[in-house]
């Protein structure tokens, strides 16, 4: 019998990384999940719980920790994701960035296993280039309040590459774009679960700035797919993973009242500070390489989203 391959994934409780584990075991992998729970929930491993191939540990990956037995793929995953969470916990995000990555890498360097680190587009900041390439450097303002994240995941990316290039650790590294389906955090913050939130209760939705912003979505099944793709490659990165058809947020925000079945007004209230014009990938990379491109059309994965919000709401 094969030996099933082993795969750490770190802030597994959390959105986009709780279907990473649970594609991880339909793989046939034996999965241990790490995360300290300040953003993630174990209900988004209820199916995975009493799995024979799943443990779960509550860890700060910021903190030095170790793994028993063999490592075959470490999954860097760990971080707050939206703008209240990371504004909420500033100096946590610039640690997990910092000092989880370095734990990390320490233990896919002594395991050798593959490193995979989630990075994010907001290391482009608010671009100056359209669509944006991984070639491109961003315009990231360096302290301003969402710096936490944007620095920490640029600083999570250097230190990666230092570690291919001086320890030889074989990394690969994804930059995550707008992501969305069923197991977000209602109360993120973040515009989708703003507005189907919104919505389901008859509220008036809520866009910022004059809502001519554009954002790319990709739904959840598509970008693990993409992630996995790269994760079983040779490409180390980074690489885009993400959804190049571009919305205003007016516009996405009249799909989700229709969708929603609402006719809720709309108001608007003042951009956020450094909030990005724009946002939308160059998937080419992805396309010639790993042989993805997502497959899910927006209204798809949205009723699919507002269904499962739906059910969570209370």
């Amino acid at each position: 019998m094969a030996v099933k391959k082993v795969s750490v994934v770190t802030g597994g409780a959390g959105f986009v990384p709780s279907h990473i584990c649970d594609q991880l075991i339909k793989r046939g992998h034996k999965v241990i999940c790490l995360d300290n729970l300040i953003t993630g929930k174990k209900a988004n491993l209820a199916g995975l719980l009493k799995n024979k191939d799943f443990e779960f540990v509550r860890q700060d990956v910021s903190k030095p920790f170790k793994i028993a037995g063999r490592v075959d793929y470490m999954l860097h995953c760990a971080s707050p994701a939206s703008p209240v969470d990371y504004l909420n916990f500033p100096i946590e995000t610039l640690l997990v960035g910092a000092h989880a990555t370095h734990n990390t890498l320490e233990i896919a360097r002594k395991k050798k296993a593959v490193f995979f680190l989630t990075s994010t587009s907001e290391v482009y900041g608010d671009p100056l280039e359209h669509p944006q390439k991984e070639t491109y450097w961003g315009n990231v303002n360096p302290n301003g309040p969402r710096s936490v994240y944007d620095e920490a995941k640029r600083y999570a990316e250097a230190v990666t590459f230092a570690y291919q290039r001086t320890k030889k650790v074989d990394v690969r590294v994804a930059r995550i774009f707008n992501t969305y389906g069923p197991r977000m955090n209602l109360r993120d913050g973040r515009v989708v679960p703003n507005l189907i939130c919104q919505a389901l209760r008859g509220e008036p939705l809520t866009v910022y700035g004059d809502g001519t912003q554009t954002r790319s979505f990709c739904y959840v099944d598509d970008e693990v797919e993409g992630l996995l793709r790269l994760l079983f490659t040779r490409v180390k990165g980074p690489v885009n993973i993400g959804n190049p058809d571009e919305f205003s947020i007016l516009e996405f925000a009249r799909i989700v009242n229709e969708l929603a079945g609402k006719k809720s007004k709309i108001v608007f209230k003042p951009l956020p500070q450094d909030d990005p014009r724009q946002r939308k990938p160059d998937i080419t990379l992805a396309r010639t390489k790993l042989r993805w491109e997502p497959t899910i059309p927006l209204r798809e994965g949205l009723k699919k989203t507002i269904e499962w919000f739906k059910a969570n709401l209370d």
